[in-house]
């Protein structure tokens, strides 16, 4: 047995991969039993893993999820920054920029509507909540945007620890409910083309949900939607500690 975890903690990585490919395969399977694939294989996946890195993360006390487990550490790689770099610019190599093209003005008004849009939600939500302070409400509000937007936006305004902690929350959930409901409304809001993935991108902005939901409605779809959504986040980064933090000190000084 002793042998057998230090085989399986010094190829952490390719079990973290394998104990991945399983769930996904397990979450596919009864998207199809249970849900009739109206709820997404991957989202079901996501939540799988949410739900295991919690439990996991009680049972160690730890602070790394899943990863405190020994044998399964290799997800301390597989989730950190450079696989998630990885896989977002890895979403771009399918793109045709002739299309990107004919998105034009429309692409970059979705960018800003939906970054704003976002960002006064979660800050409506962050002072209904109680926050009267411009870095907390900030940071939810950029939490809303992503979960990448909000830690970064956090930290750069010098938010609370537990402040950053609910707007990686926030983001998680809207990466969710994108990626459970863009198969359910896709065909009522026209997502059938590679412009209006673009522009869905655009507004929706969380890049797991994006590529999750469009995968479930379109898997050529993907690419066009995830290179939005990824200027997106560059964008949500840029804004949310300089001008909209700036907006919101106006009004909570």
């Amino acid at each position: 047995m002793e042998y057998i975890t230090t085989v399986l903690v010094k190829n952490g990585l390719i079990v973290a991969f394998l104990v991945t490919g399983l769930l996904m395969l397990v979450a596919e399977y009864l998207s199809k039993i249970l849900t009739n694939k109206k709820i997404p294989g991957s989202a079901i996946a996501i939540f799988s893993g949410l739900v295991l890195a919690y439990f996991a993360g009680v049972a160690t006390g730890g602070s790394k999820g899943i990863a405190d487990i020994k044998v399964l550490s290799g997800f301390e790689l597989m989730g950190g920054a450079m696989f998630r770099d990885f896989t977002i610019v890895s979403t771009a190599m399918g793109v045709s920029f002739g299309i990107i093209k004919k998105t034009g003005l429309a692409g970059v008004v979705s960018l800003l509507v939906g970054v704003i849009l976002s960002f006064f939600a979660g800050a409506m939500i962050a002072i209904a909540l109680g926050y009267q302070d411009a870095a907390s409400i900030t940071t939810i509000g950029a939490g809303a945007c992503t979960f990448v937007v909000g830690p970064v936006t956090g930290t750069a305004v010098g938010a609370a620890s537990d402040v950053v902690a609910i707007s990686i929350a926030a983001g998680v959930v809207k990466s969710i409910l994108v990626t459970i409901g863009t198969p359910l409304i896709a065909r009522f809001i026209g997502l059938n083309s590679p412009q209006s993935a673009m522009i869905y991108g655009g507004l929706m902005g969380t890049t797991s949900g994006v590529a999750a939901g469009l995968g479930a409605t379109d898997p050529k779809l993907v690419p066009y939607g995830a290179m939005t959504a990824t200027f997106y986040t560059g964008l949500g980064c840029l804004l949310c500690p300089s001008a909209l933090f700036l907006l919101v000190k106006v009004f909570f000084a």
